[in-house]
């Protein structure tokens, strides 16, 4: 391939947001060079089937986006893989990755977040984050493990399905009194512990856990009320941290992630950031208590934000900002829980279905604005609302389109 002329576009982070950014980038008719670089050994690969169907009995299905012959030959990326950004020079504009130096004009940051880990480093004792994690964790329930799950986020919650799924015990231990209240709120974090008890996972919450007990593998988890859990495989799902430490002193904002503005830009000139990594102004947030400033660690927001950073980093002048309606997606068993916009609310409330029967529909509202909206098994409905709420629909308006759909449902015999 002839050697390519145009600004150098540095990707940091083999990323569903890092892919999407060097794509978007050859899509925009960018012909300078393009270099892509990740800490892990793997070609940018999907997360979301690695506590889903990369657990089940079966064949591990591939989770790779592309093939490397079409990133180096047919996008023209040179791929750096197997090695972490260890720094930034942004007086040089060079990105450190261990004692070599590559230099950008513009750069994306996509370097993710990284699972949180309990102490110790005995065998069976996992995170679930990458690649090589879920390979280890799909090995251990291959061989039948008893799997204590530590937290009762999404993460963990697919685990124990994964586990249950199998036939195999697990148990999940959740240091609050109700799993998911950051995620949904505590009255939705309830409703939604129901479908463990359902599917036979003992969850108990409200202790800690003392000590992972085992010399060289894990033999069980003591818990803060004495309990002792036997178990194989032991999962911490306690969430993850941005991953910046290669960004201190660089100049950067640093803020639970990389503080970037609108645009996705950050403080330094030709940098910005996408993904998980990143804390941007949602435009469409602004008018709340938080003033619209958030990280979201969503699949479909990802992708978004490194097409639209990579633009922005390459055409400056052209700009434009990034606002949306964050959107997650969780299986847990049999079930589908979806959830859009954000979870801090002045009101919660169940407009369709119902938490006894399974399957409901609740809206969340903030001043008189619908802000947030959770289903559990209503696929049909969550991106309607998702619409609703990118339009600032009020509270009211909401209701109305609520009974709307379930006088047609009614109607239809549903």
């Amino acid at each position: 391939m002839p050697p390519r002329s145009g600004p150098r576009l540095v990707v940091v982070g083999a990323s569903l947001a890092g892919l999407r950014a060097v794509e978007a980038a050859r899509d925009a008719g960018h012909a300078g060079p393009v270099t892509l670089v990740g800490a892990e050994p793997h070609l940018p690969y999907d997360r979301p089937p690695l506590s889903k169907a990369y657990l089940e009995d079966g064949e591990a299905p591939d989770v790779r986006f592309r093939e490397e012959e079409h990133l180096r030959s047919d996008l023209g990326v040179d791929l750096e893989l197997g090695a972490p950004a260890t720094g930034l020079d942004a007086d040089a504009r060079e990105v450190v990755v261990g004692d070599r130096r590559i230099g950008y004009d513009a750069l994306v940051v996509a370097t993710g977040a990284r699972a949180r880990r309990l102490p110790g480093d005995l065998a069976g004792l996992h995170t679930l984050r990458t690649l090589d994690d879920a390979a280890a964790v799909r090995a251990a329930l291959d061989a039948g493990a008893r799997t204590v799950v530590v937290g009762a986020g999404f993460i963990g919650s697919e685990v124990a399905s994964g586990a249950r799924g199998r036939g195999l015990p697990a148990t999940i231990v959740e240091a609050l009194p109700t799993p998911l209240v950051r995620a949904v709120g505590e009255q939705m974090g309830a409703a939604l512990s129901r479908l463990h008890e359902a599917h036979g996972t003992d969850l108990r919450c409200g202790v800690g856990v003392d000590a992972v007990e085992g010399t060289d593998r894990v033999t069980g988890v003591r818990l803060s009320d004495g309990t002792v859990l036997p178990a194989d495989l032991v999962v911490a799902g306690i969430g993850a941290t941005p991953d910046t430490g290669w960004l201190e002193g660089s100049g950067v904002g640093l803020q639970d992630g990389v503080l970037a503005d609108e645009t996705l830009a950050t403080a330094l000139p030709g940098v910005y950031a996408a993904g998980d990594v990143v804390r941007w102004r949602n435009p469409l947030f602004a008018d709340l208590p938080t003033g619209g400033l958030m990280r979201i660690e969503h699949w479909t927001s990802a992708a978004e934000q490194g097409a639209r950073a990579a633009r922005n980093a390459l055409d400056p002048a052209a700009a434009t900002p990034y606002e949306t309606v964050p959107y997650f997606w969780s299986d847990w068993y049999s079930s589908r829980i979806q959830f859009v916009g954000v979870a801090t609310a002045d009101e919660i409330r169940v407009v369709s279905g119902s938490v006894e029967e399974g399957r409901f529909v609740a809206l969340y509202r903030t001043g008189d604005r619908l802000t947030g909206a959770l289903t559990l098994d209503r696929r049909a409905d969550v991106m309607k609302y998702r619409v609703r709420i990118g339009r600032r629909t009020s509270w009211a308006d909401a209701l109305a389109f609520a009974e709307e759909r379930n006088a047609a449902a009614v109607a239809a015999g549903h």
